[in-house]
């Protein structure tokens, strides 16, 4: 029997009853059989200073030795004036520096995203794939999960109702999985 390929999470908002969020708790449910999914809290990680990427603070730590230790990546994320959250961007800054110490390079990553407005947060979506080219990262390309008038599509518990996005999520995951087996040679 091959080995579950190992999926570290992570949100783009620190919101409590966060959209996005949700989407991240449907991937759990979702999750494929031959796959494990591990959900890291952003919340604390302070502000990136160049200063002391060569001894980051114990939270930085441990959120590059988890990106280190999985197979892949799952980001879920909203968009904000037309691009990443500051506390995404900020973690990306502290994962990937220096630059010899990349805890992203060669991972396979997948991102989903959820918006109140109605391109689901698709320029958030490509904002990080402009970064991923330089982090030397391998995303999905399909099926893109955006999901649009988020507050429409999310009930008052947190849960994802709209069945499209939640057969698209099936799908990426689904995808993430093939997609790492091929690029890892994980069996």
């Amino acid at each position: 029997m091959a080995q579950p390929v190992r999926i570290l999470g992570f949100v783009g908002s620190l919101r409590k009853r966060s959209f996005n969020k949700a989407l991240m708790r449907t991937a759990q449910e979702l999750m494929p059989d031959d796959a494990t999914l591990e959900v890291f809290d952003l919340q604390g990680i302070p502000q990136f200073n160049q200063d002391e990427e060569n001894s980051p603070p114990a939270i930085v730590r441990t959120l590059k030795s988890k990106i280190k230790a999985a197979d892949a990546i799952l980001i879920a994320t909203p968009e904000y004036n037309y691009s990443i959250p500051g506390v995404l961007k900020n973690a990306i800054d502290w994962a990937s520096r220096p630059h010899a110490d990349n805890a992203f390079d060669a991972k396979p990553v997948a991102i989903m995203s959820a918006s109140i407005g109605r391109l689901g947060g698709a320029r958030a979506q490509y904002h990080l794939r402009q970064s991923f080219v330089y982090l030397n990262m391998y995303p999905i390309n399909h099926p893109e999960v955006m999901l649009p008038f988020a507050q429409e599509n999310i009930d008052q518990s947190g849960r994802l109702t709209n069945e499209d996005t939640r057969r698209l999520i099936r799908q990426l995951l689904e995808e993430l999985v093939r997609w790492t087996r091929k690029l890892t040679g994980k069996a």
